[in-house]
């Protein structure tokens, strides 16, 4: 019984951080504000010619997609007052290996968060030594997600962000749709490099916020625990 659970506490400690990596992706990825602001930011309307309103629907067909069974994607947009698709071939392809990726995501961000809920609620249920273990276990998966953040940082400053954008689609895709040209295809002209690295700074601010705060929370938890028990030794 005991070797079951200290299986569920390892298996806990990995699936924090795996929970609020997966998380973070997907509140990413369903932001229409993060898309605007990219937008905004970086003058794609004067990059692409389509209007704010255009670029607005073009941002909430792509969140659609995501959270549907449509294939392909068909994003008509109007562009000096003339419809058309906004994705070619190359494109459409591209987006259906990206889809894939977010389905997995949220796979995984359902899977860690009943495991995580699951847990937690048993050992807020049951004894008081168990409310203990899970605030050391919040502790230490917190840490681990504070630590990959404090990794793929300085990772990032070492050998630059576009280095390791690239290798990450190297990683992530089996083929090279996602080699696109930013002077003609718009899904490069809507999401250029650079809001890439703002997505993954908010990404990180994120990760390392809610695991900071978690930490926090869980190390006042057994401090206080632990001078609550000192005090009664004492009387």
């Amino acid at each position: 019984m005991k070797n079951l659970g200290n299986a569920a506490r390892v298996i806990f400690i990995l699936a924090l951080p795996a929970l609020l990596v997966s998380a973070a992706i997907a509140f990413e990825f369903n932001s229409l504000w993060l898309y605007k602001d990219g937008f905004e930011k970086y003058d794609v309307s004067q990059t692409t010619g389509l209007s704010e309103v255009e670029l607005e629907r073009a941002a909430i067909g792509l969140v659609s997609y995501f959270n549907s069974a449509e294939e392909p994607i068909r994003l008509m947009v109007e562009k000096d007052g003339q419809p058309f698709e906004l994705f070619n071939q190359r494109e459409v392809a591209h987006l259906r290996d990206v889809k894939q990726l977010v389905r997995l995501d949220y796979r995984l961000l359902l899977g860690t968060a009943l495991y995580v809920g699951a847990y937690a609620g048993a050992c807020l249920w049951w004894r008081k030594k168990y409310r203990r273990r899970l605030a050391g276990a919040v502790i230490v998966g917190s840490s681990i997600a504070l630590g990959m953040i404090i990794v793929l940082g300085v990772g990032s400053t070492i050998q630059g962000f576009d280095q390791m954008f690239t290798q990450f689609h190297f990683l992530a895709f089996t083929n090279e749709l996602w080699m696109l040209d930013p002077t003609k295809d718009y899904l490069m002209m809507l999401f250029p490099e650079a809001f890439w690295y703002d997505a993954s700074m908010l990404f990180g601010g994120i990760v390392a916020g809610v695991a900071g705060t978690l930490c926090g929370v869980a190390g006042s938890y057994l401090w206080i625990t632990k001078r609550r028990a000192k005090s009664q030794q004492a009387i």
